[in-house]
């Protein structure tokens, strides 16, 4: 069952857009480094300084202290994609907390991968720093979203940063739910089985323009609205203040949920999305989503962190 925390989502005058990037040369985004992880990993933060490709896989299988109902395996991975020279997209884990964060940069060809970056870390430690504490969990996400977006926000008066800002999409395990907070149009995706369904709800122009009814799911695929697809109207850092949604799903074995960038869902569907991890071995199903999303172009970074809840 999915539960809306928040009353509804609220709207936003404010619109951020995503600077689009020339093509690098074709050997930008060609050669990948591939690191491999197994075993217990604790605080495990990602993030891409350098315009180079590369490709981080991980799959843990760990209890955690938020539940003793189930353990949880992690498969991790993020790709440049074909066009970009570098790689805006950050993600982080602490499996031991129950803790995953997935943040899409904007700003520029370094801003977005400072934003995006420092947002992963800010929700990790802003979490780490109450684990002890009786907080419930959906008030400790509220509290590290909004840390990350006042990190964000401050390094953002710096000349260099000025205007940049990234998504999140964070789920936190409590007993056996997930909380879900996201801010911008990183999706996180429930999947039982080959049926998936999105948790979230996007803060992006077209997908404010479907929910008034200008455009419907199939136009709003083909739609060709210069720069729509770029604007995001709510972001992290873009402002002192943050309003994230949050959502609540059950995680019981059997559960999977997938946590990715728009440089995976502005190519693949979310039934495709479903039948790949279907059909996919657990630890190459991120791997195999983001070599479809490149095959179908691939112009944005591409980031998938996919979550499955197993018996304790």
């Amino acid at each position: 069952m999915t539960e809306e925390i928040s009353s509804k989502p609220s709207r936003s005058n404010s619109l951020y857009e995503r600077p689009s990037e020339s093509a690098p040369p074709a050997s930008a985004a060609t050669d990948n480094a591939t690191e491999t992880l197994h075993g217990p990993l604790a605080h495990r933060f990602i993030s891409f300084d350098e315009p180079a490709n590369k490709v981080v896989t991980s799959t843990v299988h760990s209890a955690s202290p938020a539940s003793t109902h189930l353990r949880i395996a992690v498969s991790a991975m993020t790709d440049i994609g074909c066009v970009r020279a570098n790689n805006e997209d950050s993600y982080g884990y602490d499996e031991s907390l129950g803790i995953f964060v997935v943040c899409d940069g904007m700003g520029g060809v370094t801003s977005g991968e400072v934003a995006s970056s420092r947002a992963v870390m800010a929700i990790m430690n802003s979490f780490t720093d109450s684990a002890s504490s009786d907080i419930p969990v959906s008030t400790r996400l509220l509290d590290a979203i909004s840390a990350a977006n006042l990190d964000v926000w401050e390094n953002g008066q710096v000349p260099e940063n000025k205007g940049m800002g990234t998504t999140a999409v964070v789920a936190a395990l409590d007993g056996d739910k997930l909380i879900l907070g996201n801010v911008g149009d990183s999706r996180a995706y429930s999947v039982q089985g080959a049926n998936c369904s999105q948790l979230t709800v996007d803060h992006s122009l077209i997908s404010e323009l479907i929910r008034n009814g200008t455009l419907t799911l199939d136009s709003a695929q083909k739609a060709d609205i210069p720069g729509m697809r770029s604007v995001v109207t709510r972001a992290v850092g873009v402002a002192p203040e943050v309003q994230p949604d949050f959502f609540s799903v059950d995680f019981r074995p059997g559960s999977a949920v997938l946590l990715a960038t728009d440089g995976l869902t502005l190519y693949v569907r979310q039934g495709e999305i479903g039948a790949i991890l279907a059909s996919s071995p657990f630890e190459s199903a991120c791997a195999d989503l983001i070599a479809l999303a490149k095959q179908r172009g691939g112009q944005d970074n591409i980031t998938c962190v996919l979550l499955r809840a197993l018996p304790a």
